[in-house]
This record gives structure tokens, C-alpha cells and sequence, in this order.
């Protein structure tokens, strides 16, 4: 019985060890204790141990700080993996399993309470919206994704037409999006485009065995020019580079589900291209050196200066992509500065030789493409696993690289040097300016001249004679009994009250004589007074002061905050001169001679093992930035490119930024025809072969489209019979349902229902007015709105002596103005927003012009549906001929209808939330999240324009990420 024990009481612990690891390994929790609990909170189930971390990890905030999800685009920023932590950590989201989606949650939480902790990243746009929107825009286009693939093409292919001559995008054809972003950038390196296009293989391969290189590297160019050519001629808005992948993942698979660095797969491509290039280079040479296009597009010099164990050294090395640290850096040239010089110079400058090692480079041959990869993940030693740095780093678009040439090293070691000394004199003055900041010696310390202005505004306080407790009786509960507040003493009372005692008398008066005085002495009840007394000072202030000692001290105090301010004007006088000094160090003419404008941006967007990619390239005849995102193209901005690419605002940021010389225009230059001289474009860039191949392909896509509008027609046509068809038998019964109807009423002499023909035309309203004004809700609007209408007219007769209708009228507008006018200007809650009760209310709080107000006014007055009187006739006549009097020209009526049709969306906005809040609440959460992604969206689309054009968006984003939860 004992050995039983003994084994099952292992198994329990083996087992339980087991969950322990594998709980650890989905949510990326580390602590222990906690994973324990999870276990014994859910009984050992797994599900239930991931959703109790979850809820801990998003309702537990560490150090008062608000944990913030940072998921990662879906759609077409499907993430991919890299590295050995692929498998752990990329969780596919395309089943059914909802084990996944639990377990994506509790990484994507554990993932973004990290990222908070380390750089105080929160961005709520980041959390939700975009799995989730993306999530149904794809449930909507009806798009299934398989684990291969990230992207299915649209059935209809005019969803998947090129428009006029719109740049081609790549389809994301399973985790390719690196892919895309490098090829795109290189594509749109019009001579390295050219290049690719005119390649053609040495002759000799076609007779001689082929090597590993020649057998890998031409069919890979080969299936490069077809991709090219695609871009170029294709008719389709984006085009599968499966082919070109293939060949380019089949170097480096170890096995199938292993993915490599996309850096070193950057690296790869390179090499090809200029191992393919050299081929061609070598078989077309004659006695001399060949050249590589390859390597004179994208490989400089730079000589290396240095000193190893004190003896010193030069030489001259040949780089590609120029690696540069982020870690510690605020912008590129600092990056640069540092990567530029390596350990202790300080021996490269002087003449004796010493013990210390180090160097510098110098560019002595700068690329025309020139290529830095920033290096943005680094290896945790503690956590074991690989990080990704989310720090700022601010990069220019213009970079001028003077001060790094060989040639200016001279020059530049005097310009370091100054900047060296300057920034110690910097350093100085801001520890200096510190001090008056952030004076006092305790935790707390606020600036000097605060602290004086303090001491000034104490001591000129009016003085008070007795203590601040004083005239308070701790018996007395503070603020009293409600209906019990005593008014304060008159002065004959206060005159006839004896002196306070003092605290050393041996008695104090009669009991009787006591309760008397308890009664008078005014006590301040915070809750039931409105006013501070009289005699109760604002602030603390002196005891005793006299006119002499408050002069002296005023004199003083003002002279010493003078003081202080002066030398504190004077400090940050001299940080600023010393940080411009800096800035225009580099600023003569002499130091920009070596101009590089940047051409691409590659954005990484997620974590160090998983992320999604896409790139910003500079269109230099449109004078903009595009956005290449896999199949997706579209127009974008430098403050776009910056929001995304600089980092530190949310979890992406650039990796690699590629430049390219300004003084060689080639690189970007369209090709023109050397016959006519005219500019070629589309298919006429292309060689005859790739001319042919593009033909065929654009072919078969117009004989798709063809099938397809064929397949159309023939849909609708059926449809149009089957509705003929429906549309006959719904005559027949309605016929035999009148024939019953008619037979029914004859018969029976019980009460029927109001047809719709004998209903009072209490909803007809005018065609003028607004579509929501003829739609009645469940509050019955629209006779509220009548009401309201009906009460300021009866309000004005009331009040106006002359009683003809266009005087009656103009008053019961005005009161109507000023009532709607009180309810704009009042904070209300949302179950009481009066803008959801009157347009005008939404029209002023969003400042629409005067003329709309009016009009929109006018239109209330003209509603046919006020009450039958004579009064109310006359004004809705008088109302009606004001409209038919408004020029076009007074009033823009394409601005009237943008107003109330922005009123109408604000409207469905509401429905959408006030629809999703009570599905909340009944916890139909699945339900109730479609409605509030939707509200979320149009609330988003309606803030864009103003603060009151929608409903707060913190209170959408809250309950919608509840409804994730």
C-alpha cells in the first residue's frame, strides 16, 4: 500500500509539473507562486488556469500603472516567427480551436504588461481594434485562411484589378511579408529594377554542369525578372511571388516549420544577386577586372585607424549593410558617431605610444544605395530568450554624411572635440539649473522661485490671533445634523461672547455658560455650507507680524526670488545657445557636400520572436510616401512614417533604413526610348521574353474577369426569374387573403385592428425634412419633437402682445433657441444626453454655422404634423413660405444635408452602443462585441471631427475590451 502511495503521489507531482510548464510556456508567466494558484483556483484545468492569469494580468496593475493589451495586426500584418520560439509562441488563430484564442490572449497580455514595464508603451488603439476589426472585415469578405497561407484571393476578380497604373503589391503566400518589404524597396530602385529585368545567364551554363551556386542562383533570378515584370505589366493590383520564395526558403530549411533571421535572409538575397552577377560579369570580360553592378550599387569602403596594444594601424575593408546600435541613442548620428569609433581612442591622437587599444572609420567609398540595418533585438540573459528594443530613434530625411568621409577626418576630429567639450560644460550648467528646479533636501522638492513666492504669499497673509482648532468642538460630529446648521453670530453676539480661555487657566466657565457658547460659535460644515466663514482665513498665515517685519521680509523675498529667476533665465539662456551650437556644428556649406535622401523605410512590427512587416518608400514624381503593406498600396506621410518607424509609441519601428545618393539621379530615373525619346512605361520597359510572359499572364486574367461577368449574368438572370416567379405567387396569396379579409368583416362583428389605409397621418412629414426626423424610434421622437414645437408657440402667444404669426413664430423660435441653448451648454450623462433629444442641441455643441441652426429651426416650424388649430396652421404656413424664400446662395444646402447627415450617423452611432451596453448586461458578450466594434468604428470616424461630434471613447474601448475578456 506504501509503494502505491509512493507512486501515485509522483505521478500527481510529475503531472502537476507537467501543467506548471506548459502553463508557463502560453502565458509567459515566470512567477511560480502565482502559476500555482492559477492550477489550484481552476482544479488542474488548463483552460480555466490560462483564464484566471488573463483576468489577473488585465485587472491587477503593477505599481499603479494601467496594463495596456499590444496585440498585433492580423489581416494582412499576419505576425511571423523567427527563431527557435516559433513554435511556443505564434498561436494560430485560424480554427476553430478556442484553446487558441484563450491561449493568444494570455500571451498577447503577458507580452504587453512586459512591454509597459520596459518602456511605458500604452496604446489603447493597439489592444483591441485591430485583431478584432480586422478579425470580421475578413468574416465579412467571406476570406479563409489555411496555415500556409495569409491572404485568399477575392472570388471576384475585379476586386483584384489593377487600377490605371497604381504600383502591384505582393501577396502575403505564408509568413512573407519580410518578403515583400524588401523587394518592394528594391523594386522601386528604378536601376537596380533595370538590372533585374536586362540579367540574362552566361551562355556557357546551358552546356556545362551546373554548380550548388549556378544550380540555385539563375533559376532564383530567373523567377526574380518574372516577378519583376509582373509589377511592372501586370493588370493585376498584386501579383504571388510563391515561386521566388520557394527557392529563396529552400536554402535555409533544416526543417519544414523552422524560419531564420529576416536579416540573414536579407543578407542571402543580396549575395545571390551579386553571386548571379558576378557569373554574368566574368563571362563578358576581356582581360579586365570585372565589374559587379551589384557590388558598385550597394558595397563602399571605409578605412579602419587604430592602435592594438599600443602599435598603430590602418586598413581598408569593403562593407554592404552598415550595422548600427539603437540601444542608448536618440538619433541616427549618434548612432553613427559611436559605431564610427570603437574602445579608447584617446592614443590615435597623440604621439606616444601606449597600452590602449582602439579604432576609427572613416568612409573613404560610399555606396550609391546606402543601407543601414538597425539593430533592434537583443538577447535577455536572464530570461533566456531574444528582446526587442522599443526605444525613439529619430532619423532625417535628408542625411549628409561629410562628417564621417576620410577626407574631412581632420575637420571632424575638431568638431568632435569642441562638441565633447561643449557637452561638458552642458552637463555643468543643467546639474546647475537642477538645483533651482529642484530644491530642498527632503523626498519632496519643488523650484526656488516657487518656494519664495510661497514664503511671500504666507507672510502677507492677514494675521489670526487664535489657533485653527481652537474655535472647533471635537464633540460636535463635523458638518452637523441636516436641518440643524446654525447661522453665525451677529456682531452684538459675537461682542457679548467672553474672551477664549486659555490653556493654562486652572477652570473654565459653568457647564450652562459653556453648551451657550457651543451654540453660537459658528462651526464650517463642508457638506451642508456653501461658503468658508468669515473670519476663517484661506490659507495658514503668521500669528503675530508686524509692519516692519513684513517689510523687511517682502523686500527681501522679492529681492531673493528676482535673484533666482534671473539666474535661472540665465541658465537656460546659456543650455540653449550651447544645444544650437551643437546642432549647427555640422551646418556649413563645407560639411554638406555628401547629401543622401532616404528612399526606404522597413518597419518591424511585434516582438523579437514574431512580427509582421511592411515598408515606407518614397515616390520621388509624386513628391509622396507609400505605404507597401503585402497587397495592400496606398498613399501615406512623413508624420505617418514617423509615428510608426521612430518607436517608442508603440511596438513598431524601423529596421532598416535604406538611402540613397542625391547627387546620382540615375538611381531613381524612369528610362526613356533612345530612339524618339519618349518616356517608357509598362510593358514597353520590358525585354521581349519577360514582354511575352506578362502578355500570357494578363491574358488569363481577362478571360477570368470574362468567366466571371459571364457567370454574373447568368446569376442574375435566374435571379430575375425566380423574383418574377416569387413575385407571382405572392399575388395569388395576397389576393386569397383579401378575398378571407373581405368575407371576415361581413361575418364578424368583433372590433378589427386599424388598417393602415385609416391610420391618422401622424408620421407624414414633410420630404424636406431630415430621414431620422421620419423615422420614429421607441421614444417616439418625433412626437416629442411635436410636443416641444407645440409648447413654445403656446409659450410665446403667452408671452408676446402682438399676435400675428410671423411675430408669434419668430418668438416661439427664440424661446425653442433658448432652450435648446441651456440643454447644450449642461454635462449630462448618457442616459440623458440631450443630444440625442434635439439636433439643434448636437449643432451647437459642435459650433455648425448660423444659417444651418436657422434653417434647421424653420424646418421644426413647417412640420405639417402640429396640432389642428388655427394657430399653430398659420405659424407652420408662415414657417413653410420662410423655406420656399431661402436662396440657394444663403444657404449651402450640400453643407445642411453634411450636418444632419453627420446628426443621422451619431444617431446609429448610439443605437449600435446603447444596443451593445445592454447585450452587456445581459452578457450575451459575443453579440453585444460586434455591436461595439461597430459603434467604436463610426464613434472613431465622427471624433475626427470634433470632441462632441460622437460618445466617449474610453467608455467604448472599456467595455468593448470586457467583451474580448
Amino acid at each position: 500500500m506504501t509503494v502505491e502511495q509512493n507512486v501515485l503521489q509522483q505521478h500527481s507531482q510529475k503531472h502537476q509539473q507537467t501543467l506548471l510548464n506548459q502553463l508557463r510556456e502560453i502565458t509567459g508567466t515566470t512567477d511560480v507562486q502565482l502559476l500555482q494558484q492559477a492550477l489550484q483556483v481552476s482544479n488542474g484545468d488548463l483552460a480555466e488556469a490560462v483564464a484566471f492569469l488573463t483576468e489577473k494580468n488585465a485587472k491587477v496593475p503593477q505599481q499603479d500603472e494601467a496594463t495596456y493589451y499590444q496585440t498585433s495586426q492580423v489581416a494582412s500584418d499576419r505576425y511571423i516567427s523567427v527563431g527557435s520560439q516559433a513554435d511556443t509562441n505564434v498561436i494560430d488563430l485560424t480554427g476553430d480551436d478556442k484553446d487558441d484564442l484563450q491561449r493568444a490572449i494570455a500571451l498577447s497580455l503577458e507580452e504587453s504588461s512586459r512591454a509597459f514595464r520596459e518602456t511605458g508603451i500604452t496604446d489603447e488603439e493597439q489592444a483591441i481594434s485591430r485583431v478584432l476589426e480586422a478579425s470580421i472585415a475578413e468574416n465579412k469578405a467571406s476570406l479563409k485562411r489555411t496555415h500556409t497561407e495569409v491572404w485568399s484571393d477575392s472570388p471576384n476578380p475585379h476586386d483584384r484589378k489593377r487600377i490605371d497604373n497604381c504600383p502591384v503589391g505582393l501577396k502575403n503566400v505564408g509568413n512573407t511579408c519580410w518578403f515583400s518589404a524588401v523587394i518592394q524597396s528594391l523594386f522601386n530602385l528604378l536601376e537596380f529594377q533595370r538590372l533585374v529585368l536586362h540579367y540574362s545567364p552566361p551562355a556557357r551554363v546551358h552546356d556545362l554542369p551546373r554548380n550548388q551556386k549556378e544550380h540555385r542562383n539563375l533559376p532564383f533570378m530567373q523567377e526574380l525578372r518574372h516577378l519583376f515584370s509582373l509589377m511592372v505589366g501586370s493588370k493585376r493590383k498584386y501579383v504571388d511571388p510563391s515561386r521566388a520564395v520557394e527557392i529563396l526558403k529552400d536554402a535555409f530549411k533544416s526543417s519544414e516549420s523552422q524560419q531564420q533571421d529576416v536579416s540573414e535572409f536579407t543578407h542571402k538575397l543580396l549575395d545571390w544577386l551579386e553571386d548571379a552577377f558576378q557569373m554574368k560579369a566574368e563571362e563578358d570580360r576581356e582581360g579586365e577586372k570585372p565589374k559587379n553592378p551589384m557590388v558598385e550599387l550597394f558595397y563602399g569602403r571605409f578605412l579602419a585607424v587604430g592602435v592594438l596594444e599600443g602599435k598603430k594601424f590602418e586598413n581598408t575593408e569593403m562593407f554592404g549593410q552598415y550595422p548600427l546600435q539603437v540601444n542608448g541613442f536618440k538619433d541616427l548620428h549618434e548612432c553613427l558617431e559611436a559605431a564610427m569609433i570603437e574602445g579608447e581612442i584617446e592614443s590615435l591622437h597623440s604621439a606616444e605610444n601606449s597600452a590602449r587599444s582602439g579604432q576609427e572609420h572613416w568612409f573613404t567609398e560610399l555606396p550609391p544605395v546606402l543601407t543601414f540595418e538597425l539593430s533592434r533585438f537583443e538577447f535577455n540573459q536572464a530570461l533566456g530568450r531574444p528582446e526587442k528594443i522599443h526605444n525613439k530613434l529619430e532619423f532625417p530625411s535628408m542625411l549628409y554624411l561629410d562628417r564621417y568621409m576620410d577626407r574631412n577626418r581632420e575637420i571632424t576630429r575638431i568638431k568632435r572635440e569642441e562638441i565633447r567639450r561643449l557637452k561638458e560644460h552642458l552637463t555643468l550648467l543643467q546639474q546647475r539649473l537642477e538645483r533651482y528646479l529642484s530644491y530642498g533636501s527632503g523626498p519632496k522638492r519643488f523650484p526656488l522661485a516657487d518656494v519664495l513666492q510661497y514664503a511671500m504669499e504666507f507672510a502677507s497673509s492677514k494675521p489670526v490671533c487664535t489657533s485653527p482648532v481652537e474655535d472647533i468642538d471635537p464633540s460636535v460630529p463635523l458638518g452637523g445634523t441636516a436641518g440643524q446648521q446654525l447661522p453665525p453670530p451677529s456682531t452684538a453676539e459675537q461682542e457679548s461672547l467672553p474672551p477664549p480661555e486659555s490653556s493654562g487657566s486652572a477652570s473654565g466657565p459653568t457647564t450652562a455658560s459653556t453648551a451657550a457658547q457651543q451654540q453660537r460659535v459658528p462651526i464650517h460644515k463642508p457638506f451642508t455650507q456653501s461658503r468658508l466663514p468669515p473670519d476663517l482665513p484661506m490659507h495658514p498665515a503668521p500669528r503675530h507680524i508686524s509692519e516692519e517685519e513684513l517689510r523687511v521680509l517682502e523686500g527681501c523675498l522679492h529681492r531673493w526670488r528676482s535673484e533666482v529667476e534671473n539666474d535661472t533665465r540665465d541658465l537656460q539662456g546659456s543650455i540653449n545657445r550651447i544645444h544650437r551650437t551643437i546642432e549647427l556644428m555640422y551646418s556649413d556649406k563645407s560639411m554638406m557636400q555628401v547629401p543622401y535622401r532616404l528612399h526606404a523605410v522597413l518597419v518591424h512590427e511585434g516582438q523579437a520572436n514574431a512580427g509582421h512587416y511592411w515598408a515606407y518608400i518614397y515616390d520621388p514624381h509624386q513628391r509622396c510616401w507609400m505605404k507597401y503593406n503585402d497587397i495592400s498600396v496606398t498613399k501615406s506621410s512623413w508624420e505617418e512614417l514617423v509615428r510608426d518607424s521612430f518607436g517608442g509609441y508603440r511596438n513598431a519601428s524601423a529596421y532598416c533604413l535604406m538611402y540613397i545618393n542625391d547627387k546620382k539621379p540615375f538611381l531613381i530615373e524612369e528610362e526613356f526610348d533612345k530612339e524618339t525619346g519618349q518616356l517608357l512605361s509598362g510593358l514597353d520597359k520590358l525585354p521581349p521574353d519577360l514582354k511575352h510572359y506578362v502578355k500570357e499572364d494578363n491574358e488569363l486574367f481577362d478571360k477570368e474577369v470574362q468567366e466571371w461577368n459571364t457567370l454574373q449574368a447568368r446569376k442574375a438572370q435566374q435571379e430575375k426569374l425566380a423574383l418574377v416567379a416569387a413575385a407571382a405567387t405572392a399575388a395569388a396569396a395576397a389576393s386569397a387573403a383579401a378575398s378571407a379579409a373581405t368575407s371576415n368583416s361581413t361575418t364578424s362583428s368583433s372590433p378589427q385592428p386599424m388598417s393602415t389605409e385609416s391610420s391618422p397621418p401622424d408620421n407624414t412629414v414633410a420630404q424636406q425634412e431630415p430621414e431620422y426626423m421620419e423615422q420614429p424610434s421607441p421614444t417616439d421622437d418625433s412626437k416629442h419633437l411635436q410636443e416641444d414645437t407645440e409648447r413654445a408657440i403656446s409659450r410665446a402667444a403667452a408671452e408676446q402682445e402682438e399676435r400675428s404669426p410671423e411675430a408669434l413664430l419668430n418668438a416661439a423660435i427664440k424661446l425653442e433657441y433658448a432652450r435648446l441653448l441651456r440643454f447644450a451648454q449642461e454635462d449630462t450623462s448618457l442616459e440623458n444626453d440631450y443630444r440625442l433629444q434635439h439636433v439643434i442641441v448636437y449643432f451647437i455643441q459642435n459650433q455648425a454655422p448660423k444659417k444651418i441652426l436657422e434653417r434647421t429651426l424653420l424646418t421644426q416650424f413647417a412640420d405639417r404634423n402640429l396640432a389642428f388649430d388655427e394657430r399653430c396652421k398659420s405659424i407652420m404656413n408662415v414657417a413653410r413660405a420662410k423655406l420656399d424664400l431661402i436662396k440657394p446662395e444663403e444657404v449651402n444646402m450640400d453643407e445642411y444635408e453634411m450636418w444632419h447627415q453627420d446628426y443621422s450617423n451619431f444617431r446609429e452611432t448610439s443605437v449600435f452602443m446603447i444596443t451593445g451596453l445592454e447585450l452587456f448586461q445581459k452578457r450575451n458578450y459575443v453579440e453585444a462585441l460586434m455591436y461595439l466594434i461597430y459603434s467604436y468604428q463610426y464613434n472613431k470616424e465622427l471624433l475626427s471631427k470634433g470632441l462632441y461630434r460622437g460618445h466617449d471613447e474610453e467608455l467604448l474601448s472599456y467595455y468593448r475590451r470586457e467583451c474580448l475578456l
